[in-house]
């Protein structure tokens, strides 16, 4: 376990409340082409559904990188089978979020650092996350992707050397950063193949399950950068150049399979660390770690990302968890494998997020680590 000073002081060392309803409006007016593509990824994906129907018991597994597991977003979630601490989910993952909502049964997969490789096999202690997806199954959700492409990586790089020029300048001597990546056409065809890959075997395996690509929340803002964002220009235009790309791809296979998209990368577009409401951390100097890990979702736009898939599972035909009457005991889903959705919790009055492993701790700019995330 890492003590929180040393999680504080490793933050210290790199870096030296939710949407609902104005995200659905968001979605609506900031993008044009949101609601048009969720409408027909959703009447595709369930063209006999012409009525409401639960996911209140029904198996839920959440498939994806960090992006969906929250690494450091406290309180962290205990580890399981499949799911060991080096993953470093959070109890206000949206994954969590989103099973509490419905009622759903949730095995959650996510797992920091995790590749489309890791979706479809195994990583070392780590089963394949498309291990959990069943014939009992009814909602899959995925986002992955950003690794194979260095999305994010990308970002940890681009802020090390950022960082490691203002140290030369005032006199140190900093070690040597990772360098910045820019995929080729065959790395992003690669991609595609794999997520058309996930996508097939998810049909195969679970032919009654909603299918549901998330997409990458964005991270830098279209114009101006500012200081939470600490990378420069050339770095910045690489980085929105992956970030659109593994988008158009994520889209495309999600039609061409009969999925829901979300496009949280178009619903996040103004709300970027240097926005006002931000829903992803960037990596501000002497940022301590306490709401997540920097590049990475905070708690709003773990809510956020909920509320995006809620609206468009309920235009699919889904009802929303039924309110418990008090004094009135409801018959819970029969056993499964993995536990019901634990209620979210704030991370202000929870337990700090525990981990095992320091790898899921900022790394510093002198170190010349590139985590993958």
């Amino acid at each position: 376990m890492i003590p929180m000073p040393r999680i504080a002081a490793a933050c210290a060392a790199l870096l030296f409340s939710c949407a609902t309803a104005p995200l659905v409006e968001a979605q609506a007016t900031e993008t044009d082409n949101i609601e048009s593509v969720g409408q027909i990824a959703s009447q595709q994906a369930n063209p006999e559904t012409s009525v409401a129907q639960s996911l209140e018991g029904a198996r839920y597994v959440a498939i994806g990188s960090s992006y969906a597991a929250g690494p450091l977003l406290p309180p962290g979630k205990p580890a399981a089978p499949g799911a060991p601490a080096r993953c470093g989910q959070s109890m206000n993952n949206y994954p969590t979020l989103l099973a509490q909502r419905f009622g759903m049964v949730l095995v959650d997969r996510t797992c920091s650092g995790a590749t489309t490789d890791h979706v479809l096999g195994p990583w070392g202690d780590v089963p394949a996350q498309l291990a959990s997806v069943d014939a009992a199954t009814r909602l899959v959700t995925v986002t992955i992707g950003g690794n194979d492409l260095s999305y994010v990586g990308d970002l940890f790089s681009a802020t090390c050397i950022q960082r490691a020029g203002e140290l030369a300048a005032a006199g140190f001597a900093p070690k040597p950063c990772g360098a910045i990546r820019n995929p080729t056409e065959a790395d992003y065809l690669r991609v595609e193949e794999q997520l058309n890959a996930i996508a097939r075997r998810v049909r195969e395996v679970a032919p009654n399950a909603r299918l549901v690509f998330v997409q990458y929340l964005t991270p830098l803002p279209a114009g101006t950068l500012c200081a939470n964002t600490p990378v420069s220009e050339d770095a910045a235009a690489i980085v929105r150049r992956i970030g659109a790309r593994l988008a158009e791809i994520t889209g495309k296979v999600a039609q061409a399979h009969e999925a829901i998209v979300v496009e949280m990368n178009q619903a996040s577009a103004n709300h970027t660390p240097c926005d006002a409401e931000p829903w992803m951390i960037g990596a501000p100097k002497g940022y301590n770690g306490k709401d997540g890990l920097q590049w990475h979702l905070n708690l709003a736009g773990m809510k956020a990302t909920a509320d995006g898939i809620a609206y468009w599972l309920e235009k699919s035909g889904v009802q929303p968890k039924v309110p418990q009457v008090p004094g009135v005991v409801q018959p819970g889903p029969g056993p499964i494998e993995d536990q019901v959705a634990p209620e979210p919790q704030d991370p202000d009055t929870a337990e700090p997020a525990r981990e095992d492993k320091p790898k899921l701790s900022p790394e510093s700019p002198t170190s010349g680590k590139q985590p993958k995330v």
